[in-house]
């Protein structure tokens, strides 16, 4: 049985959850994120087992190794960089710059294989770390049929926008009031918190507040919608992103890190000034006067879903590597 220790409560659990539901022989073996802060207990997790490969995160990948296993890494985010510190608080820099950086570092160092969900994510390892080795992109997949366009759009005189996301500074909630306060009558923002958000934006006469939504109502929420609203500063890959393009839903986000890997600008949607606030609103209320644009987009972003980033696309392309590594069985 193939293992995959992973912490709870992330995207990437997610994604790797959909791994095991696809990929015979792969399992979960979740544990809790508060026992990254304390990373000499993460070895005891696997305590007598020896599964044929092990899969984790490159971030503390290197706590999993055992000897003659091979170890596959994914590089699912990356906040290493010095243009992540001012989007980080003190503790964060600290641990960012210090044990973080040679945790990751030497996880990189002992694994078999190295994937990433991006190119900027292969890209910014190589970069950031020195790491010279072979980096396999492989994209993060939807499941379109759960993620899929509604039959009809309710008609309204509103245009409805959604953000979706834990409220942090790096996801560039903090620009919501101010975005709100820029747009054209008739136009609302609600914005949907992660579940590690336990608090609300300052108010706006168009910002509401959907509270906590779990990722199962999803599905039904990115429909009600005309176009979703990213102002993130820092993505692996965006799988929020990915979700509403599976919705058929034009997007507004920043043009940084992995987001123009998903979005074609001014096909998909309009791509902003990271932190520009006014960028931001001026494309929103673009879009709200084009109707059109917006439903040839929505549908161009189902397309491209379809044609990158499905669930099925990704399973087949893990399972091969899993195998190709088990297969040539020396590592």
């Amino acid at each position: 049985m193939m293992l995959s220790p992973m912490p709870t409560g992330n995207g990437a659990f997610v994604l790797h959850k959909m791994l095991e539901a696809g990929i015979t022989g792969y399992r979960v073996f979740p544990y809790s994120p508060y026992r990254e802060f304390f990373p000499a207990s993460l070895p005891f997790l696997l305590k007598g087992q020896r599964p044929p490969l092990i899969h984790a995160t490159a971030d503390y990948g290197i706590f999993f190794r055992r000897p003659g296993v091979p170890l596959v890494l994914t590089l699912h985010g990356f906040f290493l960089d010095t243009a992540m510190m001012r989007y980080s608080t003190l503790l964060q820099r600290i641990h960012y710059q210090t044990d973080l950086r040679w945790f990751t570092r030497a996880s990189l160092n002992a694994a078999s294989s190295v994937t990433a969900v991006s190119r900027f994510m292969a890209d910014i390892a190589r970069k950031e770390l020195g790491f010279s080795q072979k980096i396999q992109v492989i994209y993060n997949g939807i499941d379109t049929a759960e993620f899929s366009p509604p039959l009809k759009k309710p008609a309204s005189k509103t245009l409805r926008v959604l953000y979706a996301g834990n409220l942090h500074r790096r996801k560039g909630a903090f620009l919501l009031p101010d975005i709100a306060q820029k747009l054209n009558p008739g136009i609302r923002i609600d914005y949907a918190r992660g579940l590690k958000s336990k608090s609300s934006l300052p108010p706006a006469p168009n910002l509401t507040d959907l509270g906590n939504v779990p990722l199962r109502e999803m599905p039904a929420l990115y429909p009600q919608y005309d176009l979703l609203l990213f102002p993130s500063v820092r993505e692996g890959f965006g799988l929020v992103v990915a979700e509403a393009m599976s919705c058929g839903l034009p997007i507004v986000a920043s043009n940084t890190s992995a987001i123009p890997e998903l979005v074609v600008d001014g096909r998909g949607g309009l791509l902003c000034e990271p932190g520009n606030a006014k960028d931001f609103a001026e494309k929103i209320n673009l879009l709200a006067e084009a109707p059109e644009s917006r439903r040839e987009m929505g549908e161009f972003n189902r397309s491209r879903v379809e044609q990158y980033f499905t669930r099925e696309r990704m399973i087949c392309e893990y399972s091969e590597l899993f195998k190709k590594i088990l297969d040539r069985g020396v590592y």
